[in-house]
């Protein structure tokens, strides 16, 4: 008698994989219509670093469209308090669909000035870039957070130019350089006369080839995405339990772990407890792994 083995493999036919909802960049010059359509997407929740949205337009707007909102008296230019409201937006049950950080620009270089200021009080030199190194710390938590999160994603930052030679060579977003590798989709939004158009940077998309051009509209952008995926409820995460935790803290004080991991796993998620209970399990699974090796060796 043949006893069948159980597989590790964990691949899955591609047509099982349910689409993700959009998670964009958005840049282009004030008053071009970046925050007047992102306000079109279903259920938002509005993150306003920018103190505009108490404006008369916006506010109607807002109210509209059914949105919460979070501003800078709430705590929107400090990014704690932003990574708070993602991850209980990915890990409580609401009914938003949308979340909306307008602007990305302001809360990253809001917190590069915070830092130089803070070298200036402590006489450290600016070298090597190093005041914008925990606004970068904190963009890779933020993007980690937004990749789990199961909401449509608009992140509307400012223009700047681009220089080469002293010599000015283009237009991009004011923001973390490397955004544009972790979304899907980047998009410079341009006024023309009275229509607004989107021109597509960089793209995972085939519906959005780089270079293309479509009018800035939701209904243009949720017919080429598919209305069906971006009106779908949010499902929030399974997070890891209770024994999960207790597993991972045993194993943690028994196994000898690079201290680069560790400040990796602490980098990405701080509160081990806000894992989810996929990402806890494979975390436990490389420990035990670890630990079988380091007790065959010693």
């Amino acid at each position: 008698m043949t006893t069948k083995k159980t597989s590790r493999l964990k691949g899955r036919d591609p047509q099982a994989v349910e689409p993700s909802k959009p998670k964009i960049v958005v840049y282009g010059k004030p008053g071009c219509g970046k925050t007047w359509m992102a306000m079109e997407f279903p259920n938002v929740f509005y993150i306003d670093t920018e103190g505009g949205a108490d404006l008369d337009h916006y506010r109607k707007k807002l109210k509209e469209s059914k949105a919460m909102y979070f501003g800078p008296e709430d705590g929107s230019l400090d990014f704690n308090s932003v990574l708070e409201q993602i991850q209980a937006l990915a890990t409580e049950e609401h009914d938003r669909k949308t979340l909306v950080i307008d602007s990305m620009s302001k809360l990253f270089n809001n917190q590069i000035a915070m830092t130089q200021e803070e070298m200036i009080r402590n006489n450290v030199e600016d070298a090597f870039g190093a005041s914008k190194k925990p606004a970068i710390a904190y963009m890779r938590r933020l993007v980690a957070w937004i990749n789990k999160l199961d909401m449509n994603v608009v992140l509307i930052h400012h223009q700047k130019s681009t220089w080469k030679d002293g010599k000015e060579v283009g237009v991009t977003f004011d923001g973390w350089d490397k955004l544009e590798y972790e979304l899907h989709l980047v998009l410079q939004i341009e006024k023309m006369g009275p229509s607004r158009i989107a021109r597509v940077g960089k793209t995972r998309m085939e519906k959005f080839p780089e270079a293309s051009t479509f009018p800035w509209s939701f209904k243009e952008f949720s017919s080429r995405y598919g209305i069906d995926v971006i009106d779908r409820e949010a499902a929030k995460l399974d997070l890891c339990t209770q024994e999960q935790r207790d597993a991972y803290a045993g194993l943690i004080a028994k196994v000898r772990v690079d201290k680069a991991i560790l400040e990796k796993w602490d980098s990405a998620t701080p509160d081990v407890a806000l894992l989810t209970s996929e990402s806890m399990a494979k975390r436990i699974g490389w420990l035990e792994a670890q630990l079988k090796a380091q007790t065959a060796t010693a």
